[in-house]
């Protein structure tokens, strides 16, 4: 049975919006910079409530970052807007020299992330973004699950010092998290003990490791579900409490597999306790255009998807 309930299904981007207003009331240094998109991003609300702190900056996705740079050398907390696909492979130069290699405070926002996306299509659905920014020295990535933890991870980004890259979604997901649970940056949650198999989640696929651990205990199969919403730093303790008890895992998320959640684990693993692994996510491939869920279950990216692949490290672990 999945102790988790939800009775409303929210974006994640509106949870950042809501988190950045709230941030901006508590620490009069953020600033917020849009590339044209104010109102896709979520920005609208702290534009009109902060209308000096706000800059739209038009279609110049490398200008923004350049200002955003030269924004937190005079001491401000700059979060840039603009959609995941622009946010990394339109200015990844800007954000290597001018963030993560000088180490500036900059918090790169980037919505409309995965095949999730939909209608837009390949060009807009970024699936390789978590890979780029996670080889960044210095980089941290997060990406939440639901509304209420996107709200609490916008809070907790604007208290730490350092780059950022704060990946969110389009569509609307269920939102079961607790809303007044903070959110601690490099910790993992386990939402649902079990003995059998370990489903590692981040972002949309969260949810539907839920379902999937509630598939598999009608088939005599106790998983383990891990929300891991910071995909660097990786909480490793974590990850390897959970297999050195279930033994073999799974990693779901909407994002390649070269770079992403499956490839983190899989590298940490190999170094410390080798473990039967199967990913769930895009395996060298972009997507395509479509509704967002019916993108989502022709990848796999969903509860059947998880399912399948649990059922298949289970066969491997027993060999």
């Amino acid at each position: 049975m999945n102790p988790y309930q939800f009775k409303e299904k929210k974006d994640t981007r509106s949870g950042f919006g809501a988190g950045l207003l709230e941030a901006g009331k508590r620490h009069p240094e953020v600033v917020a910079l849009a590339a044209d998109l104010k109102g896709s991003v979520k920005m609208d609300a702290f534009a009109k409530a902060f209308p000096e702190r706000f800059i739209q900056v038009g279609i110049a996705e490398a200008n923004m970052i350049s200002m955003a740079a030269g924004l937190a050398l005079c001491g401000k907390i700059p979060f840039t807007g603009t959609f995941a696909e622009f946010a990394t492979g339109r200015v990844y130069d800007q954000i290597r020299q001018s963030v993560a290699y000088s180490n500036q405070n900059v918090k790169i926002y980037a919505p409309h992330a995965g095949v999730s996306v939909g209608e837009d299509g390949a060009t807009h659905q970024a699936l390789e973004d978590m890979g780029m920014m996670r080889m960044m020295p210095n980089m941290t990535v997060i990406h939440p699950c639901d509304y209420n933890q996107a709200y609490q991870a916008t809070l907790a980004v604007a208290e730490h010092n350092g780059p950022v890259y704060l990946r969110c979604g389009r569509p609307e997901v269920p939102n079961f998290t607790d809303p007044n649970k903070p959110f601690e940056i490099g910790k993992a949650d386990v939402l649902l003990e079990g003995a059998d198999v370990t489903l590692a989640a981040i972002g949309h696929l969260v949810w539907p490791a839920l379902e999937a651990a509630e598939i598999l205990a009608e088939r005599g199969v106790k998983a383990e579900v891990i929300c891991v919403s910071t995909l660097k730093p990786l909480d490793t303790p974590c990850i390897l409490k959970s297999v050195l008890k279930t033994g073999c895992i799974v990693s779901c998320e909407e994002h390649q597999f070269n770079g992403g959640l499956g490839d983190a684990i899989a590298q940490f693993l190999c170094r410390t306790v080798p473990t039967p692994m199967e990913m769930v996510g895009m395996d060298d491939q972009f997507g395509q255009s479509g509704k967002p869920m019916e993108l989502m279950d022709f990848y796999g990216l969903n509860a059947a998807g998880i399912v399948e692949k649990a059922e298949k490290v289970l066969e491997r672990k027993a060999r």
